[in-house]
């Protein structure tokens, strides 16, 4: 007989055999077959002490499929274990599936923790888990024997996805393979008591990692640190604090991947590590002990303050307080600072613990790369790549077997809002709404993260990063060989970006499987769609916001309001095209978009206008050629490139050193006046009364915007007035969508939607007109969550009879 555990939570209650009792019937026997989340995670001790606790005879072990349990005893007691396996699981597992078959009884006595069986099947790897509490207890104790060790960990917290090199999970299978335990951690991993029972990653000073301290003479004064170029253990803690503390910067090896250091109250320190790593304003992520340091810095709430301290620790953007010592130049012009909390005992020593010398209370701690190229694991790599940065690298022997940056979120209207999805997530699948053949989604070209999808789930990939680096490119290589070991999916076919320049598109193309091209905003709304679990054939009234998309028109979309299901959509309105003057040159300098946006609404390139002073004039009478003759003026229905343009008629920003600088910069000055209430006026954008598609005429919010500018209201104003008048846009030509399809669904998505004022004026209308909105809350709405939507609708398609 073969059987499943209920879905829904069964009682815990029932009769439990006494251990050592004689049985009062005939015993039962059955093996169970547990999937989802259970390896490294303390299954199998879980699983031991359960049962003993019902006193059952047997074993437990891995394997390629997840957990495989044998079990013997009384029949209610048997009953029992089925039952608790799924409800009592440890606090980190994810239980997808409890299965069992009855088995002839035995001869047995005890239950032990057999070895592992042979991979090959398919079970989910955790992610990382930052430092637990119990560890953090003992790591501060003076009195334990793990005092201050930075690789402290048991079986509830500590490295996993980025160690793990093959499946099942045992230690012979990780990173750690190479560091044999000392005796008494190896009493600790095989002590049924012990919650270092079987956990994989368990080391102590005696026999685990050790830290290395590498100083090239040549670049820090011998003085500044202890003696030789190289130290250990706490010479080399002690030696990377001291350069700290010093205004150096320090190559730190975390859990997946190298970050770089510095001291954030220092303003030459970030202006110098900005300056060497080619960051230009983009904002610098932060490291601070505790929520208390955190709070000294910025504003945290309850639901960022979760965040914060849950086990992920994602960088969280939160509001950043005035009058702090944090140096302006680690998010300049930013209204937020991205804060995290220590992820490992590393990063809490490396801010000190009490009675440790003087040294920084906030720390810069950024991916340990230059722009735009994948983050640095390799320790050679790392003095190699990041030689023209750092002063100074902190590292250990212990090697990180796949690269994993830090995520990123923010809470918008009390709910979270992933920005990067990787460290702490990954690999953790999504749940898909269709039955998926096996399939590889490339993802987009910036913010690369990829997809592999079979059955009911896709697994979304660690943040890579943008393509166009050769580095990147190979990086991608090497992580979708990884998780295609690792989850045991042999991808039929590639799912693709329309777009025909894509380095993706190239690479599938290339890949000799068959392709399946996806439109990109298709791909966003077919994403936030599977996030929410709707039924194919489901359709919804898509908005999807975003800087560049190619078009099936061949022009740059990315102001788009689209009817959708999984399998298609129909464009039923976009923000009027607008030229993109010279292409990626309109990117970087937000002038050129301004001026375009003035030329085809119908306002005079005056020198009272700020991009009109901004643009050198050479250039301002190219580009006047360039508009009335069309040439390298592509059209555009871009989100993103209009709030590029309002930034810069505001006169808040005309060239940019990142991505959407601008518009962070626009929505960091409206989001005070929004939030106060204060001058309650929404510029108008409104909608044709006619076409397919309908149009926005964007033309009237920017005449606005400059008669604002003109009669001189204060800038914030004007960007507060930009944003309400967009999301009432946006809104009233939804709910025109809902009164005219009959739909009562809105999605948001596309990059634009990282803008939480946005997300949050847009869903509160949404709401007020009576329809449900989906927004993200699992994938990110930029490019970071696009693999996910192509997925799903390269599934959609191919789960469609023929001929459909």
């Amino acid at each position: 007989m073969s059987n499943r555990a209920p879905i829904r939570a069964a009682s815990r209650a029932g009769s439990v055999s006494r251990a050592g009792a004689a049985s009062a019937g005939p015993l039962a026997g059955r093996r169970v077959r547990v999937r989802g989340v259970v390896q490294g995670v303390g299954f199998r001790p879980f699983v031991y002490g359960l049962a003993s606790e019902l006193d059952l005879a047997g074993q437990v072990s891995n394997d390629g499929d997840g957990v495989l349990v044998e079990v013997q005893g009384e029949p209610v007691d048997v009953e029992a274990f089925c039952r608790r396996v799924r409800d009592d699981a440890p606090p980190l597992s994810a239980v997808e599936d409890v299965g069992w078959t009855d088995l002839p009884v035995r001869p047995l006595t005890g239950f032990t923790i057999a070895a592992s069986g042979p991979g090959g099947g398919r079970t989910l790897v955790p992610p990382d888990v930052a430092t637990c509490a119990r560890c953090l207890a003992e790591f501060t104790d003076p009195s334990d024997r793990r005092y201050r060790h930075p690789f402290i960990t048991c079986t509830a917290c500590g490295p996993r996805f980025t160690i793990v090199t093959g499946l099942p999970y045992d230690r012979p299978r990780t990173t750690m393979a190479s560091f044999p335990m000392c005796a008494r951690c190896r009493a600790e991993y095989t002590d049924p008591s012990d919650r270092r029972f079987h956990a994989q990653p368990v080391s102590c000073h005696d026999c685990g990692p050790v830290l290395r301290l590498t100083v090239p003479e040549t670049t820090v004064p011998e003085a500044t640190v202890p003696e030789a170029p190289s130290r250990w253990r706490e010479d080399a803690l002690a030696g990377a604090r001291a350069l700290l503390a010093d205004g150096r910067i320090v190559a730190v090896k975390g859990l997946g991947g190298y970050h770089l250091a510095c001291d954030a109250t220092d303003p030459v320190a970030v202006a110098r590590l900005r300056e060497r790593k080619r960051r230009g304003d983009k904002p610098f992520a932060l490291l601070v002990a505790d929520l208390d340091a955190a709070r000294a810095i910025a504003h945290v709430d309850d639901v960022e303050a979760a965040l914060l301290t849950s086990t992920r620790r994602p960088i969280v953007l939160v509001r950043r307080r005035a009058g702090t010592d944090v140096a302006p130049e680690v998010a300049p012009g930013n209204a937020e600072l991205g804060v995290m909390l220590p992820p490992t005992a590393l990063h809490h020593l490396l801010l000190g613990l009490p009675g440790d010398p003087p040294g920084p209370r906030v720390l810069v701690l950024t991916s340990g790369n230059l722009a735009g190229q994948p983050i640095v694991t390799d320790d050679d790599e790392a003095v190699r790549r990041l030689g023209g940065i750092a002063d100074a690298w902190l590292g250990h022997d212990r090697a990180i077997h796949v690269p994993c940056d830090d995520s990123v979120v923010t809470v918008v209207d009390r709910a979270e809002l992933p920005i990067r999805r990787s460290r702490g997530y990954a690999p953790l699948p999504v749940s898909l709404p269709v039955e998926a053949p096996p399939l590889l989604a490339v993802g987009g070209d910036l913010k690369n993260t990829f997809c592999l999808a079979q059955g009911r789930y896709a697994w979304l990939s660690a943040h890579v990063g943008d393509l166009g680096d050769l580095a990147t490119a190979r990086a991608f290589d090497l992580a979708t060989r990884h998780l295609r070991e690792l989850v045991s999916v042999t991808p039929a076919v590639v799912v693709h970006d329309r777009h025909p320049g894509y380095r993706g598109t190239r690479w599938a193309q290339g890949s000799g499987l068959p392709t399946i091209a996806v439109q990109h905003h298709h791909a966003h709304l077919a994403a936030v769609m599977a996030e929410h679990g709707l039924p194919p054939g489901t359709q919804v009234i898509g908005l999807a916001l975003d800087g560049t998309g190619y078009g099936d028109d061949g022009a740059v979309w990315g102001g788009e309001l689209l009817i959708a299901d999984y399998t298609g959509f129909r464009r039923w309105a976009h923000l009027a095209y607008v030229p993109l003057p010279g292409g990626d040159a309109a990117v970087r300098r937000p002038y050129r978009m301004a001026l375009a946006h003035l030329d085809a609404a119908g306002v005079p390139w005056d020198d009272d206008l700020p991009p009109v002073v901004a643009c050198p004039d050479a250039e301002r009478r190219v580009l006047a050629r360039q508009l009335v003759a069309g040439i390298a003026c592509v059209p555009t229905s871009s989100a993103g490139r209009l709030f590029d343009a309002v930034a810069s008629l505001a006169g808040i920003r005309h060239e940019v050193g990142y991505e959407a600088q601008a518009a962070i910069e626009l929505q960091s000055l409206a989001g005070p006046v929004i939030r106060s209430g204060a001058d309650g006026v929404a510029h108008d954008l409104p909608l044709s009364e006619s076409g397919d598609p309908r149009t926005w005429d964007v033309g009237v919010l920017v005449r606005a915007v400059a008669a604002d500018v003109r009669a001189g209201v204060p800038v914030e104003v004007t960007a507060a007035r930009f944003h309400r008048g967009l999301a009432a846009g946006l809104v009233a030509a939804a709910r025109l969508a809902a009164v005219e399809t009959g739909l009562r669904h809105v999605a948001l998505s596309g990059g634009v939607f990282c803008n939480g004022l946005l997300v949050s004026l847009v869903a509160q209308g949404v709401r007020e007109s009576g329809l449900e909105v989906l927004r993200h809350g699992r994938v990110p709405p930029g490019d970071g969550g696009l693999a996910l939507g192509q997925a799903v609708v390269g599934a959609s398609r191919l789960a469609r009879p023929h001929g459909e």
